[in-house]
């Protein structure tokens, strides 16, 4: 078995185990994941994050789910590879660009003491769908569709402490009107600044936070009145809140704390 060396990070409680691409060489991330991800018998994490030199930006992130399935992009990941780039010294640019499936994306660094505390990423933009009801179990079950690089279903409801996370989170990500699978957002709106929301993850389940989902959700949420473009929302999840902002155009920005855990090293 390889020895690796590994950093757990997390943003805003969603954890993963990032390595350090540019000197290691993984051979099959997608069983690294499903083997270092369980958290009663392993380091335990949402998923695995390689850091890995890129042609086009100054950084490269890849991404694999709990199960070993490969995401497109993660909001809370991508902020800690920003953390993680500069605080080993392979960047001294606090305006850096990380390349991801879903494309280029340009991180901010709000830097103190020396260590990256807090990142603002451009996400790109959000593109909203038409309002949809599907048949679950019987029943009509009304969601927005939101894709920001990755998909989303966002359902807004009235009390976030009775929304059906575990049973009905699974049954929308693999629902038939998301053949790729989709991540299942639950979200209440508190005010036109700020709201609650709660996740069910493609390929890990129940996470604390979810980045891009908390992008989706303002995004539909704009596009439905509840909340207004160009203004800042507050959006409240399990392990934290993030700042998330959405121009005329569509266009989102994420602004969130990145952390480090530990280090550590595989052993036989």
């Amino acid at each position: 078995m390889q020895q690796i060396k590994f950093t757990k990070m997390h943003g805003i409680g969603n954890d993963y185990i990032y390595i350090n691409c540019f000197e290691q060489k993984i051979e099959d991330p997608q069983k690294l994941a499903r083997r270092m991800s369980p958290r009663r018998t392993s380091v335990g994490s949402d998923g695995l994050i390689l850091i890995c030199p890129s042609d086009i930006a100054d950084a490269k992130m890849r991404m694999f789910n709990m199960d070993g399935s490969e995401g497109k992009m993660c909001g809370n990941g991508i902020r800690c590879v920003g953390k993680y780039v500069y605080d080993k010294g392979y960047t001294d640019k606090t305006r850096l660009t990380v390349e991801t499936l879903s494309g280029v994306r340009a991180l901010e660094l709000s830097v103190s003491g020396g260590k990256v505390r807090s990142v603002s990423v451009d996400m790109g933009t959000a593109v909203v769908g038409e309002t949809r009801t599907l048949t679950v179990d019987r029943e009509a079950v009304v969601c927005t569709p939101v894709s920001v690089g990755n998909p989303h279903a966002v359902l807004f409801t009235e009390d976030i402490s009775s929304a059906p996370l575990t049973t009905l989170g699974p049954k929308l990500e693999r629902h038939e009107a998301f053949p790729g699978g989709v991540n299942v957002e639950f979200v209440q709106v508190l005010s036109e600044n700020e709201l609650r929301m709660r996740v069910w993850e493609r390929g890990s389940g129940i996470t604390m936070a979810c980045g891009t989902g908390a992008c989706a959700s303002v995004a539909a949420a704009v596009s439905k009145g509840f909340c207004r473009s160009d203004e800042p929302v507050l959006v409240r999840l399990d392990g934290g809140v993030l700042r998330i902002q959405i121009d005329a155009s569509g266009r989102v920005t994420m602004t969130g704390p990145a952390e480090t855990i530990y280090e550590g090293e595989t052993v036989e």
